[in-house]
């Protein structure tokens, strides 16, 4: 692999300090204080902060004029309690870093210890560390910062993939992981007495038709190109006053598809069938989509970087034939400029992403290290 290694030493102690203090979304305002001290250490050629509330912004720019090249990590650990008993386990009750963003911090730290030492030969790098990825809202927030005043000409992310050989890079053309949104309807009808419901409206049968049709129109196969799940999350009619007839309700989903086009016909299809049925059971309705993330589609030369980068560094490659079914608010990234996001693989018995028992592997920081650099010398420096 690309050499003039980063010292894995210092960047796993980082890894275990970012995974012992977690920070939940919207609230990582010391988990970027500790990237900003060790940014220090290779300082930037520009450093921005409070990029869309908590991000970071580190610049490294060559003296010659050339493409511009974002790298993105992820700031942000989730809401679960953490049931691991190492030494670095979280100290935050019921927060804990589950899904390897610890780990995608280090890797991109570590790219910027790489480019303090060797700028590159032309362009600018762009290292950010986005916020708030777990509710879909960071990459919005960044984008619509004033202070991300940047057009990339290319964007690269990585996910590690528990379930996949360590250090195997897995790569795919166009979607890379699903568009996810999540729908919540209200209906609002007119209580009664429970022993006149006929004197009310009453929304239970209207939420059983509505999870009934939207049932009908799972397309559970990711092989095909109408790839629709959607899957009941929380439901809740009036309360629990055993002489009163419920006068309101909600239901909540979540839908994934395996584009954004398709996803625009899905939310078309439910909302209608939404009105539609509120419409038949005489109950006004509301609709709200929340914790929108839009498909990674990646751009093909972009992921010919990356199948480039690996081959360079003797790493195993993996084309994968679908989508993933999760989200990924990156994607957002994709729609704007070319890029792409590639996973890296993490272990075939590593605990799954978002268990409580779950640890970024350490040895594989440089892998991610060393494809990132990769791509900014076959893009950047002069040949």
């Amino acid at each position: 692999m690309e050499n003039s290694n980063p010292s894995i030493e210092a960047l796993s102690l980082l890894r275990k300090e970012l995974h012992q203090y977690p920070e939940v979304s919207g609230n990582e305002k010391n988990t970027a204080q500790r990237i900003i001290s060790f940014l220090k250490n290779y300082p930037p050629d520009e450093i921005i902060t409070e990029v869309g509330e908590h991000g970071i912004l580190a610049l490294y720019k060559a003296k010659a004029a050339g493409k511009k090249l974002l790298f993105r990590s992820e700031l942000d650990a989730l809401p679960i309690e953490e049931t691991n008993t190492f030494a670095h386990r979280s100290t935050i009750e019921g927060v804990s870093h589950k899904c390897g963003h610890d780990g995608h911090m280090a890797i991109l730290c570590g790219l910027a210890m790489k480019l303090y030492h060797k700028r590159p030969d032309t362009g600018t790098v762009m290292l950010l560390f986005q916020p708030a990825e777990e509710d879909g809202s960071g990459a919005a927030r960044v984008f619509n910062d004033p202070k991300f005043d940047y057009k990339p000409d290319f964007a690269f992310a990585l996910h590690n993939l528990p379930g996949y050989p360590k250090h195997q890079i897995v790569i795919k053309n166009n979607t890379f992981t699903c568009a996810v949104n999540s729908m919540v309807i209200q209906l609002k009808g007119k209580t009664a007495h429970a022993g006149e419901p006929e004197k009310g409206i009453n929304p239970t049968l209207a939420i059983a038709a509505i999870i009934s049709k939207f049932n009908s129109a799972i397309q559970p196969d990711i092989s095909q190109s109408d790839y629709c799940l959607i899957t009941p999350i929380y439901t809740r009619i009036g309360s629990k006053a055993y002489g009163v007839s419920a006068g309101d309700g909600e239901v909540h989903f979540t839908v994934r598809s395996n584009s954004n086009v398709q996803m625009k016909n899905v939310e078309r299809f439910l909302e209608n069938t939404v009105k539609e049925l509120a419409s038949q059971f005489q109950l006004v309705s509301s609709i709200e989509w929340i914790e929108c993330f839009q498909a990674n589609e990646n751009n093909l030369q972009a992921a010919q970087h990356i199948r480039q980068a690996a081959k360079t560094n003797g790493l195993e490659l993996l084309e994968k034939e679908f989508p993933f079914t999760w989200g990924e608010d990156f994607g957002l990234f994709t729609q704007q400029f070319p890029g792409a996001m590639f996973g890296l693989g993490s272990g075939l018995k590593t605990p799954a992403l978002h268990n409580p028992d779950y640890d970024f592997p350490d040895e594989i920081i440089t892998t991610g290290v060393a494809t990132f650099y990769t791509i900014t010398k076959q893009l950047l420096h002069a040949h």
